[in-house]
């Protein structure tokens, strides 16, 4: 049913969901010693949209605003999280659990690229095995006083978004898509997803919206006119920020140095998250 709240006890219709199990009961327990307040889900419909970054940046603006940050690099066959803030160090354990590598400016972040002996070696590993790991990445984890743990999930509606979704609290997700009139599509699988499993969208950002001429300041739509709008009133979500196409991120993000790139470019998304998650709650 389109208006399912997923509430049986509410509903006298015989459906599929009716037979499921509740959600609730896949949920898992973080680490004892670890203490969490928000989680926050990066996500996208497709590859190659520069979610990852975004989940970098923002964990960056969010330290730079005085929060106790962290992030779970769920993306375990395709892990960039580590490179973007020039991590290359191993994972090493406590008698509590695992501690995650914290960068120079007091990120935590743990990755699967952190466990293995060479980092080009590729992750040939079947679904259910990756899924474990992440859930392995909140359970056995030792995240300690994060405010806001950002968890950079691999493309698509697989595997490891479903248990993300399943197993962990998540507050809310960002969806980040790109300008092609084809991401629509994929964005729309995302979003709708979340809502069958009663995720909350926090907003819509868009990568790669436009590259500024260095000379005259204007502003060229490199790969055509902009649906995210449409896009967003369709599903009533907000769009958060339009990124543009900046070389001077990514030579940032190649030599490991994103934390020392100075730009407002994501302030905005971060002051929604203060706004959302601390100010309404105090």
């Amino acid at each position: 049913m389109s208006d399912c709240t997923h509430d049986c006890g509410t509903c006298g219709e015989e459906c599929a969901f009716r037979d499921m199990p509740n959600m609730d009961s896949f949920k898992v327990k973080a680490n004892e010693h670890s203490s969490i307040k928000k989680i926050i889900g990066v996500v996208s419909g497709k590859g190659g949209v520069g979610k990852s970054f975004v989940s970098s940046f923002l964990a960056v603006q969010m330290k730079r605003k005085g929060y106790k940050v962290g992030i779970l690099d769920a993306d375990v066959t395709g892990p960039s999280i580590p490179s973007a803030f020039g991590l290359k160090g191993k994972l090493y354990g406590s008698e509590y659990g695992i501690l995650p590598c914290t960068t120079q400016q007091g990120i935590d972040i743990i990755s699967v690229n952190m466990m293995l002996e060479d980092q080009e070696k590729p992750v040939v590993w079947r679904g259910p095995v990756i899924a474990g790991v992440v859930k392995q990445f909140y359970t056995d984890v030792v995240w300690s006083d994060v405010d806001f743990l950002f968890v950079d999930m691999p493309p698509g509606t697989g595997d490891v978004p479903l248990t993300v979704f399943q197993s962990l609290p998540v507050d809310g997700i960002i969806v980040v898509t790109s300008p092609q009139e084809l991401v629509s599509m994929v964005v729309a699988k995302a979003v709708n997803m979340a809502g069958e499993m009663n995720i909350p969208i926090i907003g819509i950002i868009e990568n790669y919206s436009y590259i500024e001429c260095p000379d005259c300041g204007r502003k060229i739509e490199l790969f055509g006119k902009s649906h995210v709008d449409e896009m967003a009133a369709k599903f009533g979500l907000e769009v958060l920020e339009k990124l543009p196409l900046n070389p001077h991120i990514a030579k940032a993000v190649d030599e490991g140095l994103i934390e020392l790139y100075e730009s407002d470019i994501l302030n905005a998304t971060a002051q929604k998250l203060e706004e959302r998650f601390v100010m309404n709650e105090e």
